[in-house]
């Protein structure tokens, strides 16, 4: 089941639903565990694989690639670039990036009728449950938080 905590909005003053997520970040062990159940490959490899994973990918976008698993969607590298921008084109170079962002964009396919998207990563069968406001999330810097903001639910 999927969590959510009534948020009130700063700007307008209205009330929505915010996606969040509750008790610890599942772990590599968890996934390897999980995926070894399901296959027909060890847990030690699978975990293999896993961890190697992350390297894998960061090689092949710093080679200006976008790298695409199927089932699981796309990922690509963006710059950031410095608040101080040029006025000629001749003058754009690589010293105005100061940062580099991972983006992650969800498989997606056509559902049965045709008509709408649905994103791999988004099952079919969930059940939203409200958590009270003193429930305890996940820090979003180990992988857990609050998940989106209001206007994007």
């Amino acid at each position: 089941m999927a969590f959510y905590k009534k948020y009130q909005q700063k700007v307008n003053g209205l009330w929505y639903p915010m996606s969040v997520t509750a008790g610890k970040p599942v772990t590599t062990d968890e996934i390897a565990d999980r995926l070894s159940q399901i296959s027909t490959v060890s847990r030690a490899d699978t975990y293999a694989v896993l961890k190697d994973m992350a390297g894998v990918l960061a090689d092949y976008m710093a080679q200006g690639r976008t790298v695409k698993i199927d089932g699981l969607g796309t990922f690509y590298y963006t710059a950031n670039a410095s608040k101080q921008g040029v006025k000629e084109e001749k003058d754009v170079n690589a010293s105005q990036i100061t940062g580099v962002r991972v983006r992650f964009i969800p498989e997606a396919r056509r559902s049965g009728s045709g008509r709408n998207m649905v994103r791999s990563l988004i099952s079919d069968n969930i059940f939203w449950m409200e958590l009270p406001a003193n429930a305890k999330t996940t820090d979003p810097e180990q992988g857990g938080g609050d998940s989106e903001s209001p206007d994007e639910v």
